[in-house]
Parts: structure tokens; C-alpha cells; sequence
């Protein structure tokens, strides 16, 4: 037989992390001091689910809880075109700018540890910011 979820004790790392989101709810603005004292008073003398229920009711996610729109994730696809298109263009220009005789003598596996480098990067930025 299993407890309720409310019934269920809270660890210290569940009082930092809410002690956290209400910190930025503080900084944000949004709590005022004495507000901000009061909830971290029941935050930080928490035993249960239940204490913790109500901290956040009356406050927005904060920016990181927020959950990632297919609208953001295409915003953020606009923004990586531009990185894209520029180094493309830099890539050409510097090919175009050596004579044939001379292709032979460009570092041509540093310009593609370059490309790999800033692919993989651009990768890991939209997988970190998927969530």
C-alpha cells in the first residue's frame, strides 16, 4: 500500500530547489519582502508534499519551468540560419579567393575541424534547449 502524494516527506533538496524558484519569483519582482520571508518560512519548514502545495499558485512558471514550444523551437532554428549562412559564405570567398594552382596548400583538414566543430556545436545548443 502506497501513500498519498501529499503525505509523502520532502528531502532538503526539494526545500532548496523550491527556496530557489521562490528567490527569482523575489528577484523577478513578483514577492515582496515580507511575502518572499513567509513562503520561505513554510518552504524550509516543509515535511510533506501537502506543506509545499499553494507556494506557486498565484505565481507565472518561471522561465526555465516553462515548457518549449514548437514556436520557440522554430525561433530558435531562425536563429542558427544566419551563423550557417555566414560561414558558408566566409568558406566560399576564401575559396574562390585561392588560385587553383594553390588548392593543394590550404589546410583543408582545418577548415573541416572548423565545420565540424561549429555543426556539432549548433547540434548540442538545440538539443540543450529543447528541455
Amino acid at each position: 500500500m502506497t501513500a498519498p502524494p501529499d503525505t509523502l516527506r520532502v528531502s532538503d533538496a526539494e526545500r532548496n530547489g523550491v527556496a530557489d524558484k521562490l528567490s527569482a519569483h523575489f528577484a523577478d519582482g513578483r514577492l515582496d519582502e515580507s511575502e518572499f520571508k513567509e513562503r520561505l518560512d513554510a518552504a524550509m519548514g516543509a515535511k510533506t508534499q501537502a506543506d509545499l502545495s499553494g507556494l506557486f499558485d498565484d505565481l507565472p512558471p518561471l522561465a526555465k519551468d516553462a515548457p518549449v514550444t514548437p514556436d520557440d523551437r522554430h525561433r530558435r532554428r531562425r536563429r542558427s540560419f544566419p551563423v550557417l549562412a555566414t560561414i558558408l559564405i566566409v568558406a566560399l570567398i576564401g575559396i574562390a579567393s585561392v588560385p587553383p594552382v594553390h588548392w593543394f596548400h590550404v589546410p583543408w583538414f582545418l577548415i573541416g575541424i572548423l565545420a565540424i566543430f561549429f555543426w556539432a556545436r549548433l547540434r548540442h545548443d538545440r538539443h540543450w534547449h529543447r528541455g
